[in-house]
C-alpha cells in the first residue's frame, strides 16, 4: 500500500479532498443509475439497449467504486481516522448511497 501513499503524496491536501467528496456523490449517483438498469434489465432481458446500458453504467460505478476504494487510504491519514472509522469507511462503498454518509459524517476535521 506504499505506493498509493506515493503516489498521492504530490497532490496537495485540498486537492484530495476535494477529489474524495466528489468521488462519493459521483459513486452514490452511478449506483442509482446502475440499480434503474438492472430494473430495466429484469423487465426486458432481450432487448440491445438495456444490455449497452447496463454494460456502460455498470463500468462506470466500478470505476468510481475502484476510486473510492483508493481514495479511501489518503482520506484515511489526511482525517486522521482510528481502524473503526476506517472499516466504516469501507463498508459504506458496498451498501447504496452510504458514500455520501461517508462524505458528510466521517470526512470532516470538526468530528468529536
Amino acid at each position: 500500500m506504499n505506493f498509493i501513499e506515493t503516489f498521492f503524496a504530490k497532490y496537495p491536501q485540498e486537492k484530495i479532498i476535494n477529489w474524495f467528496k466528489q468521488i462519493c456523490m459521483a459513486e452514490a449517483v452511478s449506483w442509482f443509475f446502475l440499480f434503474s438498469a438492472m430494473i430495466w434489465i429484469r423487465y426486458d432481458r432481450e432487448g440491445l439497449l438495456p444490455t449497452i446500458y447496463i454494460i456502460i453504467v455498470g463500468n462506470i460505478h466500478g470505476l468510481f467504486f475502484t476510486l473510492y476504494l483508493l481514495l479511501l487510504l489518503p482520506a484515511k491519514k489526511i482525517y486522521e481516522w482510528d481502524d473503526e472509522d476506517t472499516v466504516f469507511a469501507l463498508l459504506a462503498a458496498f451498501f447504496p448511497f452510504a458514500t455520501i454518509w461517508a462524505d458528510k459524517k466521517l470526512a470532516r476535521f470538526d468530528r468529536v
